[in-house]
């Protein structure tokens, strides 16, 4: 199971980005995708979910400005990043909880992508 994330990048302040992760097709059922962030010093921050049923939750400190989604078609989580601030630089991992079956047994499982960098400047 692979999860490649791409689109950050070095932006100023005030401006957008957009994030992808797409997953492999023998994923399986994707449940739930989020979006984390590490940052220097700090601990990996749980940024964004969707669900399956496209039920979202944000960090305090992106509400209003990022907004989480999914394409299931395409197997594709993504994160909308507007009006970015220097303290959202960091790299950024996308993670898929996901079910799949095999001759009549489940697996569950998380995948993570590896991690794309996020630079704002001032």
């Amino acid at each position: 199971v692979q999860l490649q994330a791409s689109g950050g990048g070095l932006v100023q302040a005030g401006g957008s980005l957009r994030l992808s992760c797409a997953a492999s097709a023998s994923i399986g059922t994707i449940n739930a995708w989020e979006w984390y962030r590490q940052t220097p010093g700090k601990q990996r921050e749980l940024v964004a979910t969707v669900t399956s049923g496209h039920s979202t939750n944000y960090a305090d400190s992106v509400k209003g400005r990022f907004t989480i989604s999914r394409d299931n078609a395409k197997n594709t989580g993504y994160l909308q990043m507007n009006s970015l601030k220097p303290e959202d630089t960091g790299v950024y991992y996308c993670a898929a909880d996901y079910i799949r079956s095999h001759e009549g047994t489940y697996t569950a499982g998380r995948a993570w992508g590896q991690g794309t960098q996020v630079t704002i400047s001032s």
